[in-house]
């Protein structure tokens, strides 16, 4: 496995009074890179920020070009039903979001508006909707593939990008609420999808560097919930199941995964049975690519000042 280069050490100095200096968030906040809403970890993005997460993406695009993957772009919102059955609730229902509105009558309306005037609580009035807040831009994918029926003999390669929700409100940059999540997603035989997996591995690693970034690649687990939960993320990383390239952004002792390399098994094709050419159940692997953590990355690293990064990662960005 890579090991990290060597990186700048990230605790704040103090200053000559023995006051912290502004932290790396309050810093992207006073150069007007991110902007406050009053909600940790929801943030607004300047023009800049937004250019080098375009730039990121259209990299990401000519990485991915020669496997003439089909290009999916779904809303950041799913399906409740859909998502009720992908399982996501039994790992993470700690991380979900659901979509209310307002299904009330006038005089509801009426109380509604008096617990908004009065500085009360004013969503007792609410109800789920039939809409969720997207985990994985992969999520709503899995249905509408299996919909299509038995996957070709060659299996099938989807290109995807949306903005997700997890509900973990942090004052670290890198854990937003709402961000972009680039993927593509392979379904097919053990073979291909681990084939699929191994390559993006090369690549991913490859642009980073590209990128100037220092890298870890390590095995990882998602965070699921509870004490069963630990279970599942134990076999989670001793079957090698999911990678993770971590980059230093808010610390060295804990880098921030940038990149995720994930062999999912049969767990969607039994879930949506979605089945091979020959009916045997399909198996998936996805690479996703955080936008805005990428982004925090180049920013730690190279500086807040666009126009002076390095002109080796300019031009890997912007040609």
């Amino acid at each position: 496995m890579e090991s990290l280069s060597p990186a700048p050490t990230f605790c704040e100095p103090l200053d000559d009074d023995g006051l912290a200096e502004p932290t790396f968030l309050d810093r992207l906040f006073d150069q007007g890179l991110l902007v406050r809403t009053g909600v940790d970890g929801l943030y607004g993005r300047s023009g800049a920020f937004e250019s080098v997460v375009e730039a990121l993406d259209r990299l990401i695009g000519r990485l991915g070009a020669a496997d003439n993957a089909e290009v999916l772009r779904f809303p950041p919102g799913m399906s409740r039903p859909a998502f009720e059955r992908s399982g996501y609730l039994k790992g993470f229902p700690n991380l979900a979001g659901t979509v209310h509105s307002f299904c009330g009558h006038e005089g509801e309306h009426a109380k509604l508006l008096a617990c908004v005037e009065a500085g009360e609580d004013w969503t007792a009035g609410q109800r789920a909707t039939d809409i969720v807040l997207t985990p994985a831009a992969c999520y709503p994918l899995y249905p509408v593939a299996a919909a299509r029926g038995p996957l070709p003999a060659e299996g099938r390669l989807f290109d995807l990008q949306s903005y997700c929700f997890r509900r973990e409100p942090s004052l670290e940059p890198t854990r937003m609420q709402l961000f972009r999540m680039r993927e593509y997603v392979r379904m097919g035989s053990p073979d291909q999808v681990l084939a699929f997996r191994e390559s993006w591995l090369e690549r991913g690693t490859q642009m980073i560097r590209d990128l100037a970034l220092p890298l870890a690649i390590d095995a990882a687990n998602d965070p699921f919930f509870g004490r069963a939960g630990r279970m599942l993320a134990n076999n989670q990383r001793a079957q090698g199941l999911k990678f993770e390239l971590n980059v230093p952004v808010n610390s060295v002792e804990k880098p921030t995964a940038c990149l995720s390399f994930n062999y999912h098994q049969d767990h969607f094709g039994t879930t949506w049975d979605l089945v091979q050419a020959d009916g045997e159940v399909a198996h998936t692997a996805c690479v996703g690519f955080g936008l805005e953590r990428i982004t925090l990355a180049l920013l730690r690293h190279h500086g807040l000042d666009l126009a002076a990064w390095p002109e080796g990662v300019r031009r890997v960005l912007w040609g």
